[in-house]
């Protein structure tokens, strides 16, 4: 009797040294003793557009598309301070950028060929899978908005047009005179580009800011509970017509986020369309496991250009690695985390830190 309580005594120590090691050993979320996905230091990145070129504007315009960068990246990181969620942070992003006339969206959007501002936005949730767009509005002042209404306040994905602007009056979105979105670069951009339209051989190669296919703006986040979401906005291409519509609105193009990455894409959008890109991006992670920086350079500066395409993107993953494969002269890009310090760049810059993950644990 005596040794058969010995036995049952030495293998319940065995049980609970085995428990203790397996507990030590598994993952932090798996053994329940550290902080979760929750604790996450949050991150928000964001992009003004790539296809920007030295030169193309004079140090005023730099100075003040920089200006721009840091405003909307302490809006969101503002958001993120509180605790609001990660497309709380996106949407508050997007609408500095949206309301700056340094951008291709908003108030800086191009015009079409009949002369017109016409704007396409899309937000996405990655926590819960669920997204919103607009395409072709032309009195919204801030397309997000309008797109986040779509997602949360219909049973809708995507609204166009007039159909967009009825639906917008209904949530008391804001609704402005066409006349908002004239500025007068963009409006020279056009004439150049109808200028070069005159001489077919041109109409390939335009050069300087009227580059037909550039501009957008997107942010991407991951807030301290650990979800992620994307949102992009756009006035789409200079001198387009019949009502074309880029990769910025459409879902899984140009916009895309679920629970392990979150992207917004900026470039050419007829091959961002084809590709899936932003959904590309992070399929590669989900279902290959490939790190976030290796899937959006793949997608981005391999697939897209071999296509016949260029353009940019940001890509964040659920551990705050940041992205921003671009392969253009240059891309409007900015990201802050928890400590609460912008960083921006332009054109390749030595000097621009990214984060790669490793940012500490919120206590």
């Amino acid at each position: 009797m005596t040794g058969c309580m010995r036995m049952q005594r030495f293998g319940l120590a065995v049980l609970l040294m085995t428990a203790l090691a397996t507990a030590q050993a598994a993952p932090p979320d798996e053994a329940g003793t550290s902080p979760g996905p929750s604790a996450r230091a949050p991150v928000l990145a964001i992009h003004g557009g790539a296809g920007v070129a030295r030169g193309d504007l004079d140090a005023a315009g730099l100075a003040e598309a920089r200006a721009a960068l840091e405003t909307a990246l302490r809006a969101g990181h503002a958001k993120l301070q509180a605790g609001a969620p990660a497309l709380d942070a996106v949407k508050a992003a997007i609408t500095v950028l949206e309301d700056a006339p340094s951008f291709n969206a908003g108030r800086g959007a191009v015009f079409t060929h009949d002369g017109r501002n016409e704007l396409d936005a899309a937000v996405m949730d990655g926590a819960s899978g669920r997204a919103g767009a607009v395409a072709g509005v032309t009195r919204v002042r801030n397309p997000v908005l309008l797109a986040d209404a779509v997602m949360t306040s219909s049973p809708h994905v995507m609204m166009v047009g007039e159909g967009a602007e009825a639906f917008a009056k209904t949530q008391d979105i804001a609704l402005v005179d066409p006349a908002y979105f004239r500025t007068e670069r963009r409006w020279q951009q056009l004439q150049r580009a109808l200028e070069a339209e005159k001489t077919p051989a041109q109409t390939a190669i335009i050069e300087g800011d009227a580059r037909p296919y550039f501009g957008t703006v997107g942010a991407v986040a991951l807030d301290v509970e650990g979800r992620l979401a994307a949102g992009t906005s756009t006035g789409g291409m200079t001198n387009k017509r019949y009502g074309r519509v880029g990769d910025a609105p459409i879902i899984g193009a140009g916009t895309w986020a679920d629970a392990r990455c979150a992207v917004s894409g900026t470039g050419w959008g007829e091959y961002y369309i084809r590709a899936a890109a932003a959904h590309e991006i992070c399929a590669r992670v989900r279902l290959r496991g490939d790190d976030i920086r290796e899937a959006a350079s793949d997608v981005i500066d391999r697939e897209i250009p071999e296509a016949g395409g260029d353009g940019g993107a940001i890509a964040l993953d659920a551990d705050g690695r940041v992205a921003f494969p671009f392969n253009t002269p240059g891309m409007y890009r900015g990201w802050i985390g928890a400590d609460g310090v912008p960083h921006v760049a332009v054109f390749r810059e030595q000097d621009f830190p990214v984060p790669d993950g490793a940012a500490p644990l919120r206590p």
